[in-house]
């Protein structure tokens, strides 16, 4: 079995923070969706943070997991953020759905 590719941490205003480390393989991507889902779904913190600073680019699963986790968060009433992304890697993530307000500290 491969090492996890995701940190995940808890700030201590609570807030979950998911820090994936890569996100190249199939495998990476479905412990990416299972961990938000989770995280929505179960644990239901009132933020949740997905910290992209080492992530490069997102293939489109990925780009449609992330959209679909802000749309899930609203109905669980999680706010979710996408922070430390590449401005190229931004504006696919509002072409997938992505409100613009839930990206933050664009680099």
């Amino acid at each position: 079995m491969a090492a996890s590719t995701l940190d995940v941490t808890t700030t201590s205003d609570g807030t979950l923070v998911i820090h994936p480390r890569r996100l190249r393989a199939d495998e990476d991507a479905t412990e990416l969706r299972r961990a938000l889902v989770h995280a929505i779904r179960h644990i239901r913190p009132s933020h949740l943070v997905l910290d992209l600073a080492d992530v490069r680019e997102l293939d489109p699963i990925n780009l449609g997991a992330l959209a679909a986790a802000c749309h899930l968060g609203d109905d669980h009433q999680v706010t979710v953020f996408v922070d430390h992304t590449s401005a190229g890697t931004a504006l696919l993530l509002t072409a997938a759905g992505v409100p613009i307000h839930r990206i933050r500290h664009i680099l």
